[in-house]
């Protein structure tokens, strides 16, 4: 006789016992989960969440294999699942009402399919409702698919892999939708919005083919637009609190929005170099093209709005903008300024950005942030101009902190310094030097003089790396204070 290994009579005995015939195992009781009740079998289905693996588990069950009772879950998941098989198990689907379907097709769908899918899930008219699909094929793109109505439904997420949807002609609506995001299509907008009378949140992420988001809504509460590129946006929703925009704009861009309620702003616009920037009134920012706008920011902090904007250097003009008509920019506490400015001037662009918003209370520069190699700026170089900036005099009375970045102590930003002592009654001003500029350089020297001129404001000097204050006025503000005046002159 053969021995037994003992790893060999480990493997039998934590073996799970044979089936029999009927689902009964050898040497066992009788089937208990097939005594349940169905209701308290279809809540135990209901807690897998998706449909396969419900199917799947009907194997521990006769009642389960031959009642489908997974037909009967009112929640239904198919993600991963062939198309073809998805129609044929839409058409077993017991209830005429669900509560959630939803769908993820990662294999190609012929255009045609869509459709036929779309009319699938309005017959079950569920409340929730969620289709992603990966990848369309085997048709035009362009030719539209019609989005039948959804009654019941509070909640819709389509991924359309950039199909053309279109309402019908008469119906299409959606009388109990508050909560409506669609990725990758084009569609009217302003048709769809206008058949859902209780929407509250919208999100529109890069659906191609619309140049202009038209948002009229008196129940829209949140906004989030994500797009390549729009030519325009046009908003009238008077309880509308939170707008997200992320996009590319175009050169004839603008802005509408009649939003009251607005709280809560978050922007992000690229312009990728295609039109320079005007400040309001006949002041250009950017004479004969010497400043773009990169991209502008807006943002909301605490009960203020922060607008930043990212301008580099020009070497030649596409189309001056005035930023105020491309944005309907609210009033703003902080401004942030980052600057290309490879070595250039740049006082001059921001006191006309000042001029226009005149009311901040806080001023943050970023100079030359990538650090690339300076230009050699020529005597007659437009960046410094108006020539008259240096001895202008602007009312900056709610400007009370500026900190500035990658200071290089360049005559131009010691003009500046003195220029914002001059117009703002100053309280704190933070100065943290570029890479190559120490505590002994002329620049740094000094913008100490200036500090030490006005010791009614809390200024500080920090160098490139870290948190290592060289000055501090005055004095008593800093325990850390590792350089002094007297040492810079030993």
């Amino acid at each position: 006789m053969v021995m037994e290994t003992r790893s060999r009579r480990r493997r039998r005995l934590s073996a799970p016992p044979p089936l029999c015939q009927g689902g009964v195992a050898v040497g066992s009781g009788p089937d208990r989960i097939s005594e349940l009740h169905d209701d308290v079998l279809i809540q135990i289905l209901r807690r897998l969440r998706c449909a396969a693996a419900a199917a799947s588990a009907s194997a521990v069950s006769r009642r389960w294999r031959e009642g489908g009772l997974w037909r009967h879950l009112p929640e239904l998941s198919f993600r991963g699942v062939a198309h073809g098989d998805l129609e044929d198990a839409l058409a077993q689907v017991a209830l005429q009402k669900l509560s959630l379907l939803d769908i993820e097709i990662t294999d190609r769908i012929p255009t045609e399919a869509v459709a036929s899918l779309l009319s699938a899930a309005a017959r079950l008219d569920p409340v929730e409702l969620s289709i992603v699909i990966a990848w369309v094929v085997g048709s035009d793109d362009f030719v539209p698919i019609e989005l039948p109505s959804f009654a019941r439904a509070t909640s819709i997420t389509l991924r359309l892999h950039d199909l053309h949807l279109s309402m019908p002609a008469q119906g299409g609506e959606f009388p109990a939708l508050e909560r409506l995001s669609i990725r990758s299509g084009t569609f009217d907008a302003g048709a769809l919005i206008s058949r859902c009378p209780r929407l509250r949140v919208l999100e529109l992420i890069y659906c191609w083919g619309i140049e202009t988001i038209t948002v009229h809504s008196a129940t829209i509460e949140e906004l989030l637009v994500i797009s390549d590129q729009l030519q325009g946006v046009d908003i009238v929703a008077p309880r509308l609190k939170k707008f997200t925009l992320h996009c590319d704009v175009s050169v004839d861009f603008s802005m509408s929005m009649s939003a009251p309620m607005v709280e809560n702003l978050s922007w992000k616009c690229w312009s990728h170099g295609q039109f320079l920037i005007a400040a309001v009134g006949a002041v250009a920012v950017g004479i004969d093209g010497m400043w773009r706008l990169v991209r502008t920011q807006l943002r909301t902090e605490g009960s203020g709005f922060i607008l930043g904007l990212d301008i580099a250097r020009s070497h030649s003009m596409i189309q001056v903008r005035n930023l105020q008509e491309m944005f309907p920019i609210p009033k703003i506490s902080v401004l942030e300024l980052c600057l290309d400015t490879r070595g250039h001037v740049y006082g001059g662009v921001v006191l006309n950005l000042l001029g226009v918003w005149n009311a901040i209370r806080t001023l943050k520069l970023v100079i030359d942030p990538d650090m690339l190699k300076d230009e050699v700026c020529p005597l007659d170089c437009p960046c410094d101009q108006p020539e008259n900036w240096r001895s202008q005099n602007i009312s900056l009375m709610g400007l009370e902190v500026v900190e500035i970045k990658n200071f290089k102590g360049s005559g131009h930003e010691i003009d500046l310094l003195k220029l914002l002592f001059r117009c703002a009654p100053l309280t704190k001003v933070t100065v943290k030097l570029a890479s190559k500029v120490g505590p002994s350089s002329r620049g740094c020297k000094d913008a100490y003089e200036i500090f030490k001129a006005n010791p009614s404001a809390e200024c500080h000097i920090y160098l490139h790396r870290g948190n290592k204050i060289i000055f501090a006025i005055p004095p008593s503000c800093s325990r850390s204070l590792t350089h002094c005046w007297s040492s810079l002159n030993a």
